[in-house]
């Protein structure tokens, strides 16, 4: 993208999210309201750009949508998951986890939505960051294998970040 592009856009997804919002909280779809949501959309980022550390560059929207895609699949499965395991196994049978993730991810907005994904997924809390950024401290509701869920965040999560925030 060019330089006036995130002069204009200093957060285009924070653009188009705030749009969507704005969009959303009308009781009604018109033109003009859908317009005054995107001049929010970019004056508000536009505004407040000198107190964001970093302007993403090279941010993947596409890639950003099908990950969203993803974690909305994961968090139904894990509310269905979550569900069998509170009505089917006993809490002296339950076997919860402290997993540490290590860190590939370097930037902190693809660190935070990590987090979040992990936090918002059921079964799953994402507790702690290391001072130094490269380990993420996981709590895990049930589960036998410790090793496969730190993998699977690694892989599911983790390296789309990656594509995502390259």
């Amino acid at each position: 993208m060019t330089r006036a592009f995130y002069w204009l856009f200093p957060h285009p997804f924070l653009t188009l999210l705030l749009t969507l919002v704005w969009v959303l909280l009308q009781n009604g779809f018109s033109a003009g309201m859908a317009v005054f949501g995107l001049i929010l959309g970019i004056i508000i980022p536009w505004m407040t750009s000198v107190w964001w550390p970093d302007t993403p560059k090279g941010f993947n929207l596409f890639r950003m949508f099908t990950y969203g895609l993803i974690v909305i699949y994961d968090i139904i499965i894990a509310n269905i998951q979550v569900a069998w395991i509170v009505l089917t196994v006993p809490n002296s049978k339950l076997k919860p986890a402290w997993i540490v993730v290590p860190l590939d991810l370097v930037k902190p907005e693809a660190i935070t939505i990590l987090a979040g994904t992990i936090t918002l997924t059921p079964g799953t809390v994402s507790s702690d960051l290391s001072d130094e950024g490269h380990s993420l401290l996981v709590h895990v509701l049930h589960t036998d294998d410790p090793d496969a869920v730190r993998d699977e965040i690694k892989t599911r999560y983790e390296a789309r970040l990656e594509e995502i925030f390259a």
